[in-house]
């Protein structure tokens, strides 16, 4: 007989992606949103919330990290006892706060995927894992649904923290980054001029803003971030004033030290290496 696994959000991209996921993985699917057209082969299309998930083995909550809070307050109660309710959102505080006062019929299951809905297999792709309740049956739980990727565990508060850098540092400076040069009246002129550096930061930022709008404004909305991106713009307005005085050797002291820090975890000519690699992948 087989399993059955509700998506909520099944019409935004990651809810189609898994949708497809979960679909060749011989599961039966339904799927609900209430913003977006749910398609895809063989996924039972639900307009009522709560009748998507009574009947439910899993619930996949692909919904808004604002919303996702009072979606569980609203489904749990009515989830049937032994279910597992499963959400992805990208900051867990509030989110980890309403999974731990669900009933305890419900089994939850609290995990972030570090991927977009642009990649073809699970395999080798990073998922982090917060506990609720019972650490370990909640890792084998996703373990079990998601075989083959790689996980990490963490709690909520270290979980904010962390991607505060991982994506809210990089999703704001990309965001910036790319709000300068949509406003380049001589694109073609820079993309003739442009080398290396330039082509791959652009392609980074051009394809963060493939993101809903929503979906990045959550991600730079994390309370945690506001410290590393004082962090930024502290050290950008350090290293502007050190340039227009002419303190060249605060500026180069700076860079060393940075050189030297990150040497101590990573082979830097590698990484250069690695830059041309995907250059060159990008432009065949």
């Amino acid at each position: 007989m087989k399993k059955k696994i509700t998506i909520i959000g099944a019409g935004g991209q990651m809810g189609q992606w898994f949708v497809k996921y979960f679909g060749d993985k011989d599961f039966e699917v339904t799927g609900h949103d209430s913003e977006n057209t749910v398609t895809g082969k063989n996924v039972i299309v639900s307009e009522s919330l709560v009748g998507a998930i009574l009947k439910a083995d899993y619930v996949l909550l692909c919904t808004p990290t604002k919303r996702t809070p009072e979606i569980i307050r609203l489904i749990a109660k009515e989830m049937k006892r032994g279910t597992y309710l499963i959400e992805i959102s990208s900051e867990k505080s509030k989110v980890v706060s309403a999974m731990g006062k669900m009933p305890t019929k419900i089994n939850p299951v609290c995990i972030h995927p570090m991927f977009g809905p642009g990649i073809k297999t699970i395999k080798g792709q990073n998922i982090i894992s917060v506990p609720i309740k019972d650490a370990k049956k909640e890792l084998t739980t996703a373990k079990e649904l998601f075989e083959g990727a790689n996980f990490v565990t963490i709690d909520a508060i270290e979980h904010d923290k962390k991607i505060a850098v991982i994506l809210g540092l990089t999703h704001l400076m990309n965001l910036v980054f790319a709000n300068i040069i949509s406003k380049d009246e001589k694109t073609m002129l820079t993309e003739k001029m442009s080398g290396t550096t330039f082509r791959v930061q652009k392609t980074l930022a051009e394809s963060i803003m493939t993101e809903s709008p929503e979906l990045i404004e959550t991600i730079i909305a994390n309370p945690e971030i506001r410290r590393v991106a004082e962090d930024l713009w502290k050290d950008v307005g350090r290293l502007l004033t050190s340039v227009q005085e002419s303190k060249t050797e605060e500026v180069v002291e700076y860079i060393k030290e940075c050189q030297e820090r990150l040497s101590k975890h990573t082979d830097l000519n590698e990484s250069y290496k690695r830059l041309t690699k995907m250059v060159k992948s990008v432009e065949k």
